[in-house]
């Protein structure tokens, strides 16, 4: 019961928003098959060969494999271009498109996620922030020219030894090339085209500074806090109203909305009270 008033009071807000942004982090995924990467056990999890070697996400998601051993570099992160290609967006992603057409809401998306997923959920582009840079596009390791091209590499991972039978090349040096993400202990990425996104982003913020805006914000923990540091200084700067959903880590402070479940529960429930509203 008490989980359906939070439900209602979320429909409240979106129901007087001009404008929606949808912050997400990794939670996002968990309801369309991806792993939950939340500790050591969940990482070990989807990748049990790294538990054996004693590596944790961390130590994972480190620039310095491509440098030092690219094939193995290439092993995590083309383990999940693989699995990121064969992923279909999960319903909720269909939901948020239903209320921006049905109640003509401007809107953004800022996430930290690097799957590409809101793109093949036929998002916009130019509507994206991604915060942490993506996947499906690749940069030089050194690098040697602020040049980011598509990833349109095929990666075959042999499961033993978490290595890729490809290592893609930089075309313009013929050296390393890596994916164009913000990792871990991380001096050499090039964030152009993210904040490219970033621009068009406050850009749409600086609009609706006097409008209600609401911010949703999905399956972002506190390990790394960036989406929901996020969310927090849209708030305060721009007096928007943030709804929370997050099956664990699940607090804010009042007026805003705590909501404990996960991100498709959260918005098929908050979708009910915005569908008996508008009948």
């Amino acid at each position: 019961m008490e989980l359906e008033k939070e439900f209602e009071k979320a429909a409240q807000v979106i129901n007087r928003a001009s404008a929606i942004i949808v912050n997400t982090g990794a939670g996002m995924g968990v309801d369309s098959g991806l792993p939950d990467f939340r500790g050591k056990e969940g990482f070990w999890k989807a990748y049990p060969l790294y538990k054996r070697l004693g590596i944790n996400f961390m130590d994972a998601a480190n620039p310095a494999h491509f440098s030092k051993d690219p094939s193995f570099g290439w092993g995590f992160y083309g383990h999940r271009v693989n699995l990121y290609r064969k992923t279909e967006p999960h319903e909720g992603y269909k939901i948020l498109k239903d209320w921006i057409r049905e109640f003509g809401l401007d809107y953004f998306i800022a996430t930290s996620n690097v799957d590409g997923q809101f793109q093949k959920a036929s998002y916009p582009d130019d509507k994206i922030f991604e915060v942490h840079g993506s996947i499906h596009h690749l940069q030089c390791v050194r690098p040697c020219s602020d040049d980011i091209w598509d990833n349109d590499e095929e990666f075959e991972i042999d499961k033993d030894s978490m290595r890729s039978n490809n290592v893609p090349l930089c075309p313009n040096c013929g050296g390393t090339a890596r994916p164009n993400i913000l990792m871990f202990g991380d001096f050499s990425w090039v964030g152009e085209r993210s904040g490219k996104q970033e621009d068009r982003f406050r850009q749409f913020l600086d609009e609706y500074q006097d409008e209600n805006i609401a911010v949703i914000e999905i399956g972002a923990g506190t390990a790394v806090p960036t989406i929901r540091n996020l969310s927090e200084r849209i708030a305060r700067s721009y007096d928007a109203a943030v709804i929370r959903v997050n099956p664990r880590e699940y607090h804010i402070s009042p007026p805003h909305i705590s909501i404990a479940c996960g991100g498709l529960e959260g918005l098929e429930g908050i979708n009910n009270y915005l569908q008996e509203r508008g009948k």
